[in-house]
């Protein structure tokens, strides 16, 4: 038989009476892996339930949580182990007492405590402790200079000047002032005359001038008190111009840059006293 007819086509082995040898059926040995497998994937159940079965009597704290099989369990399954007895049993019956349990009337906040703390009893007027002593507010305060005490601030044709205080009337009514809350920053200080005008500084200089009720007016016309080098004094800050106080230049009042040199802590340090007039 030649070459070409050992082998009829396979595309049509029935017409050409040639048939597939059947002693061997196709993929024999993948189903022979695919049964070795399933037998090894049974033996590691069966192995897992045995394992769970001999630990059901113990404690069951993490039985929750996946475990891993010993190493002799093939292909490293990891199962959930079956809770144990103990596991199912309520919460709280092997307490000996509920745990407790908030109330309504408890506080939500962390930082409040279980119980209201008694108020303290309010002290009385004999109790309280006085306040630093001021400056007088009302009629009555005069503004006198550190290095010039003999010197106070005197109102004379519409300047503030540092002059010396004679016994005329005038000259103390003048040099008298009041003390009000500031007209831009309650916690400073403004200053009005007796005639109901107020001390502000314009181009620097310190004079007296009417309320016009602009914002720059009260700016100008407040001045916030700062420690001064000598004890019971004081320098006035500008509110509008932060860093600038009020000093007095060749006993003319202005409003200067601070500096920490020259007699310029001194030129800029009063003590309000009792008004003159």
């Amino acid at each position: 038989m030649t070459e070409d007819k050992s082998r009829p086509p396979q595309d049509r082995p029935w017409e050409s009476g040639w048939a597939p040898d059947t002693t061997r059926a196709p993929g024999t040995r993948r189903l022979w892996l695919a049964g070795a497998l399933a037998l090894a994937t049974v033996t590691a159940c069966v192995t897992a339930i045995a394992v769970m079965d001999s630990q059901a009597g113990e404690p069951a704290a993490e039985s929750a949580e996946p475990t891993t099989l010993s190493s002799s369990a093939p292909g490293g399954l990891i199962s959930f182990a079956t809770p144990s007895e103990n596991a199912t049993r309520t919460p709280g019956k092997d307490r000996e007492r509920p745990s407790p349990t908030p109330t309504t009337s408890a506080s939500t906040s962390p930082s409040a405590s279980p119980k209201p703390r008694p108020k303290a009893p309010k002290p009385s007027e004999s109790d309280r402790t006085s306040p630093a002593p001021e400056p007088p507010k009302s009629d009555g305060i005069s503004i006198r200079s550190v290095n010039y005490p003999d010197r106070y601030w005197r109102v004379r044709d519409g300047y503030v000047r540092l002059d010396s205080i004679g016994s005329g009337p005038e000259q103390r009514e003048d040099a008298t002032f009041r003390r009000v809350a500031g007209l831009a920053d309650s916690s400073c200080y403004s200053f009005t005359t007796a005639d109901g005008r107020y001390l502000r500084h314009r181009s620097f200089v310190l004079v007296k001038d009417g309320d016009d009720g602009s914002s720059l007016f009260r700016k100008d016309a407040t001045f916030c008190p700062r420690p001064a080098y000598s004890s019971g004094a004081v320098m006035l800050e500008s509110v509008n111009y932060p860093g600038r106080f009020l000093r007095h230049r060749n006993f003319q009042l202005r409003l200067d840059p601070f500096q920490h040199y020259g007699d310029f802590r001194a030129d800029a340090s009063f003590r309000l006293v009792g008004g003159l007039d």
